[in-house]
């Protein structure tokens, strides 16, 4: 059984806490405010709660599903607790748009998963799953056309472990396509731009970016 440490307690981490723990999972969410009570889908399931840097500290694998905007000063400061590590990040940084939603690209040009990678030198950033709704992370065949997630990151050995990972969640192998190193992660990021239009159009309706072939 593999510990999953969870940076983040909002819609995207605690849905993929609950997913990953009822999958067999030890699972514990790291949240900044850790007197707040859990929601009860994760009470449930058996999910933990502590503190960010415990939940990184005690961890085999950590994701992180924290604001993409404030992600590489809060997760350098946990440099020490994520070293030997795979991270897997899920965030999208962007800048707020006028209707809350995601703007600009904080990082154009670049990735927020090449900044991780650049400030965590001893942790295998994978860069996943940021290319959808967050319903849609954990139960990707409710989708009525297959969908796809990517894999940007420098460790093959980093992305064959997450791939099972998507795996528990409902990802098929055909569905889960393998970009190549973390500069790939651009690509993907830069997907977000899409969403506000999308959301804007049809609401928080499940979807995904896919390849069709």
């Amino acid at each position: 059984m593999t510990t999953i440490g969870i940076l983040g307690a909002g819609r995207v981490g605690t849905n993929l806490a609950r997913a990953l723990a009822l999958a067999g999972h030890d699972v514990v969410v790291g949240r900044r405010d850790t007197a707040s009570p859990a929601g009860t889908a994760v009470q449930e399931a058996g999910v933990r709660v502590t503190g960010q840097h415990d939940a990184a500290a005690g961890a085999d694998i950590v994701i992180h599903a924290t604001p993409g905007d404030t992600a590489v000063e809060r997760l350098s400061a946990l440099e020490k607790e994520l070293a030997g590590k795979i991270l897997i990040d899920v965030a999208n940084a962007t800048q707020d748009g006028p209707d809350g939603l995601p703007g600009d690209l904080l990082y154009p040009g670049g990735s927020l998963a090449e900044r991780l990678q650049a400030v965590l030198p001893a942790t295998r950033v994978v860069k996943t799953l940021n290319t959808m709704l967050f319903t849609v992370m954990t139960a990707p065949g409710t989708l009525s056309t297959p969908p796809t997630v990517y894999l940007s990151g420098n460790d093959p050995e980093a992305k064959t472990t997450v791939s099972r990972i998507l795996a528990d969640l409902g990802w098929r192998q055909e569905w889960i396509e393998d970009l190549g190193d973390v500069t790939t992660a651009r690509a993907t990021e830069a997907t977000v731009l899409l969403v506000p239009h999308v959301l804007r159009r049809h609401g928080f309706q499940p979807f995904a970016v896919s390849l069709a072939r």
